[in-house]
């Protein structure tokens, strides 16, 4: 049975308006953009800094070294490896969405523990590049590495990378914990009895920001 609602334009009719958003959705979009607001005002804050600064250090010189590799000449290798992590990380969290809402309660949980696997990885190989770059004598009010002319550098840089880079890898973490806590949910048969897999897609809203975030940090610390 089709509806006809009313607009200042005019009537739509259909099964239902296309204002009609779930309201659980509604109050992540809200939430994912006060979050995309505090990302934004990190990195506009970094940028206004760094192009305001004479000298600033060299990416390809400061994140040159991976796992059991030490230093190489083929810079940002390590981070790479990260970001294609998160990014597979998002094609699983895509098809657990999608098993969802084939009420395929095998399938969702098969890819969401990839998305938890991609998320720990990503988390580990973070926690590696702090402990080499801290190992280095990098952290917040330490910054050991040169501007790229050669000139003595302030600790704006590492102040501004820890801080950008702990704020991100806090809401991965974040993300991991709630795909967990969905994963549970899963195999317990919670969405089965309710009918719909809907928690899980807004779980997949979340993780698809924070890699979306991502892309914007490792363009302002690792590219530019």
């Amino acid at each position: 049975m089709s509806t006809t609602v009313t607009t200042t334009t005019g009537s739509w009719k259909g099964g239902r308006s296309p204002f009609n958003v779930e309201y659980g959705k509604l109050m992540m979009w809200y939430f994912l953009m006060s979050d995309a607001f505090t990302f934004g005002a990190f990195l506009i804050a970094y940028g206004t800094t760094r192009f305001a600064t004479n000298g600033w250090p060299n990416p390809n010189e400061v994140f040159r070294s991976y796992p059991l590799g030490g230093s190489t000449h083929a810079p940002l290798v390590f981070v790479s490896i990260m970001t294609f992590i998160l990014i597979i990380s998002s094609v699983t969290m895509v098809l657990a969405v999608h098993e969802g809402h084939n009420m395929n309660r095998k399938g969702v949980a098969k890819y969401l523990v990839l998305t938890i696997i991609g998320g720990l990885a990503f988390l580990s190989c973070q926690a590696w590049e702090w402990t080499h770059l801290h190992s280095e004598g990098a952290w917040w009010g330490s910054n050991p590495f040169p501007n790229a002319d050669g000139t003595i550098s302030t600790t704006n840089f590492t102040n501004f990378f820890f801080t950008i880079t702990g704020f991100h890898g806090f809401h991965v973490f974040s993300g991991v914990v709630i795909n967990i806590i969905m994963l549970i949910m899963v195999l317990k048969g919670t969405f089965d009895r309710r009918g719909h897999y809907l928690m899980v897609e807004k779980a997949g809203l979340y993780w698809h920001f924070v890699d979306l975030v991502w892309v914007f940090v490792f363009t302002c610390f690792y590219l530019v």
